[in-house]
């Protein structure tokens, strides 16, 4: 494996990359690895990300420091340190994450109803009034439970990852602590960071 490294420097050189997530080639929930393809900001095409995140969805925006390098079977890669993640923005992007799986009770076909309904403002709708779920056809009590809750998860899990992160965390150890910890993450990390 290569890396570029800083003229006149031993180590590798730190870069940034954000984008969107365009496919989750591979996710691991038991150690947080994952495989990513990446629409990357000033990159033509897809951009190969390796990385761990406790749960990562198709759409997602990310934002990413480590290093390249080339895996001889794999080619070129962004070999992330840290890997944070937001909900996405867009249409598109909502859509794709709504539909990818994480949040139980949408699938395909009701997340492009939820999107049609609500557009950019869907996660405002699900967070603060999610009351008018039942306005998109197919969306009853308990489908729209549960995916508020699938939505409360999702959140907590973000949460739990910025706290990480803010407080110099790398991300394949965060993951480490939330699969450990769950929700305990952030008292137990801030009673006892040994």
């Amino acid at each position: 494996m290569a890396a570029r490294a800083f003229p006149g420097s031993a180590g590798p050189e730190i870069e940034a990359l954000a984008g969107t997530i365009e496919r989750v080639t591979f996710h691991s929930t038991e150690t947080g690895f994952c495989v990513l393809k990446v629409q990357a900001r000033g990159k033509r095409d897809l951009v190969p990300v390796i990385g761990h995140a406790p749960a990562i969805a198709a759409g997602e925006w990310i934002t990413a420091t480590g290093i390249w390098h080339t895996d001889r079977q794999h080619g070129v890669q962004f070999k992330a340190d840290t890997l944070k993640v937001t909900p996405p923005t867009g249409v598109e992007g909502i859509e794709k994450y709504l539909a990818f799986g994480h949040m139980r009770g949408i699938s395909s076909a009701m997340a492009k109803r939820i999107v049609a309904a609500f557009g950019e403002g869907t996660f405002e709708i699900i967070e603060a009034e999610p009351k008018r779920l039942p306005e998109v056809a197919g969306i009853g009590p308990k489908r729209a439970a549960r995916i508020i809750a699938g939505w409360a998860e999702q959140k907590a899990v973000r949460e739990i990852m910025l706290f990480l992160h803010a407080h110099g965390v790398g991300t394949a150890r965060a993951v480490q602590i939330f699969k450990t910890y769950e929700h305990n993450s952030i008292s137990v990390t801030t009673d006892d960071p040994y």
